[in-house]
């Protein structure tokens, strides 16, 4: 269990427990029972001076939330705020529970909007647009579908581009697995048969008709059931919405769409993204079906892992691209917050929500970063963000930073220890940084409120009582206690988050990028918050002797264990400067050649 996990479980969330509402004691003499009238002539409006609305509180009410807030006051402030409330706070929340209660819709983000760059007065990005493939050749055409399948994008492409091969038929190879293999990895919710046969069939005309629209053109490919999709549902992994069909595709959908992609499959998430766990199961990992896939990316890091799809897209949180991608051994690329947009995509963080490709190599990750980035009006965090990438350009001489401390100890290992040397070796200099010893899990207060907030309905009307998942762990218990959590740390988290974006701009004047353990927690969670690149990638294996899990230790169904211990991918993360995948991406790619590792496939697929 990742210290992520331990965190969800074992924070001062976990402790929270419903304070009771008694009875309304006398009010303090302070309490104004008869407000001024509004019509007085030059009277300004006044806190303190509303009609009282809202429940009856008293003294031991707000002697019992004091535990919850870790304050602590006298009796005689108690009794202040037990009269007044009602005329001067509890107005505030009318929105939710008043007369005049307002619907605010799923589309409508919060005025205020994280901007990573602008936060440490960056620039956005690098200063010019190059995209460079490399230059290999693709070869010929495997005989067998099963090595066609686990080509990674750059070779589909050239094949497809050259008519060796037709994306009817790679559809058609695809199609056959996922009914073949999917049983038992349970990564698809809704298989879109028929929608991606038309649309290969259309992408190969076009192509003999000389029309190539790019290196995506004809490759059939799954999203995360959180993309709109049009006419097709789009079920967020939730049993209340197995029957939800949009009426438009979401941006990310719509401009692969326009690179002539072929949508094969939505594929699973747990349940209103967290952790593998779904409507219809728990996706499993194809390297070790005893173990879910991790999450929330479940069914993208299956799916592409298995052989089961071209490429997919997931996203990401706090984890979710980059857990599935190490358990299942792929590549995944959580972008710049803001570089990719987000419009029909379901929110639960509208500060921290990244959507970005998982691949199976390094290079079919940045074809795909380049043909979903841009801006959209739907969503008001994206920005305009060039992409400097050359394949073919040198790595020797940058400045790879990394963390002593953390690659002496867990969840640091060998493989990690060893992808720095490769470095080294490819003409890096490895450069020791250090960030402070901050509370940086504090700063999920502000996820943990957002989420709130964006499933306030579903909690408030017990829908979230129908998720399999129902564990002190799971959405359901985290969105109840969320409503306990204080507006003012709420407040002092997102100033600690600027603070924290400032050291990470102070590390990055010192390097070109970061090496780190993948599932380090304080990495996880700062570069989430503070919206830098990572690229996450196998380079290496470890042996496990006991299943893991996103999940909580639950005694009653313990994790299988294996004698002899299990050999499973294993990989590091590199980290870049805001809007700079492209140093991330030329330097993975030498990595991914370095550790030699990336085609192998897990067995029995």
């Amino acid at each position: 269990m990742t210290q992520r996990r331990q965190f969800l479980i074992n924070a001062p969330l976990g402790l929270l427990a419903v304070a009771g509402v008694a009875k309304a004691e006398p009010q303090d003499s302070t309490t104004p029972t008869n407000p001024p009238s509004l019509s007085t002539p030059g009277a300004p409006p006044t806190f303190g001076a509303t009609a009282a609305v809202g429940p009856d509180v008293t003294p031991t009410t707000f002697a019992e939330a004091e535990k919850l807030m870790q304050v602590s006051y006298k009796p005689a402030q108690r009794a202040m705020m037990a009269g007044s409330w009602k005329v001067s706070l509890a107005s505030t929340m009318e929105r939710r529970t008043g007369p005049r209660k307002l619907a605010i819709g799923d589309s409508v983000a919060p005025a205020t909007v994280w901007h990573a760059a602008a936060a440490v007065g960056a620039p956005a990005g690098p200063a010019r647009e190059r995209f460079v493939r490399s230059r290999n050749d693709a070869g010929p055409l495997p005989q067998k579908d099963e090595d066609i399948a686990f080509a990674p994008v750059t070779k589909l492409s050239r094949w497809i581009e050259a008519r060796a091969l037709t994306s009817e038929r790679l559809t058609r190879i695809y199609l056959e697995r996922i009914k073949r293999h999917d049983g038992k990895l349970r990564s698809v919710i809704t298989l879109t048969e028929e929608h991606a046969l038309a649309r290969a069939r259309q992408a190969d005309r076009e192509i003999a008709a000389g029309k190539y629209r790019g290196p995506l053109h004809g490759i059939p490919y799954g999203v995360k059931d959180l993309l709109d999709t049009k006419g097709i549902r789009t079920t967020w992994g939730a049993e209340f919405y197995q029957n939800r069909v949009p009426a438009q595709d979401a941006a990310v959908v719509a401009k692969l769409d326009a690179a002539g992609a072929v949508l094969i499959a939505k594929l699973s998430l747990g349940a209103l993204a967290l952790n593998d766990v779904w409507f219809g199961g728990q996706t499993m990992n194809p390297w070790l079906l005893e173990e879910g896939a991790s999450g929330s990316s479940a069914g993208p890091g299956a799916a592409t892992a298995a052989g089961l799809v071209g490429f997919s897209i997931g996203s990401e949180t706090g984890g979710s691209i980059v857990s599935p991608s190490m358990r299942c051994g792929v590549t995944g690329l959580r972008p710049t917050y803001g570089r990719v947009p987000r419009t029909g995509a379901m929110t639960l963080c509208w500060s921290l929500d990244k959507l970005g490709p998982m691949t199976r190599s390094v290079e079919d990750a940045m074809l795909v970063l380049k043909a979903i980035s841009g801006v959209d009006a739907g969503d008001v965090a994206s920005v305009p963000a060039k992409l400097d990438y050359d394949a073919n350009a040198k790595v020797a001489g940058l400045k790879v930073g990394y963390f002593a401390g953390w690659m002496k100890e867990a969840p640091a290992t060998d493989v990690d220890r060893a992808a720095l040397e490769n470095l080294k070796k490819l003409g890096l200099t490895p450069v020791p940084v250090t960030l402070p010893d901050w509370p940086y899990q504090s700063l999920n207060a502000v996820l943990f409120a957002e989420a709130a907030a964006a499933f306030e309905e579903i909690t408030l009307d017990h829908r979230v009582d129908q998720l399999k998942a129902q564990v002190p762990d799971a959405w359901p218990n985290l969105f109840r206690e969320a409503r306990f959590l204080s507006a003012v740390d709420f407040v002092q988290a997102d100033r600690m988050r600027r603070k924290v974006a400032l050291e990470m701009a102070r590390i990055f004047r010192e390097v070109d990028l970061l090496l780190v353990p993948s599932l380090r927690d304080e990495m996880l969670t700062i570069s989430n918050f503070t919206g830098h690149p990572s690229l996450t990638l196998r380079t290496g294996a470890v042996m496990v002797e006991q299943a893991r899990s996103d999940w909580a230790p639950n005694p009653v169904q313990p994790l299988p264990t294996f004698s002899p211990a299990r050999r499973v991918p294993h990989g590091v993360t590199l980290i870049g400067r805001l809007f700079d995948e492209g140093t991330i991406g030329r330097v993975g790619l030498a990595l991914e050649k370095a550790a030699g590792v990336a085609g192998e496939r897990p067995p029995g697929f």
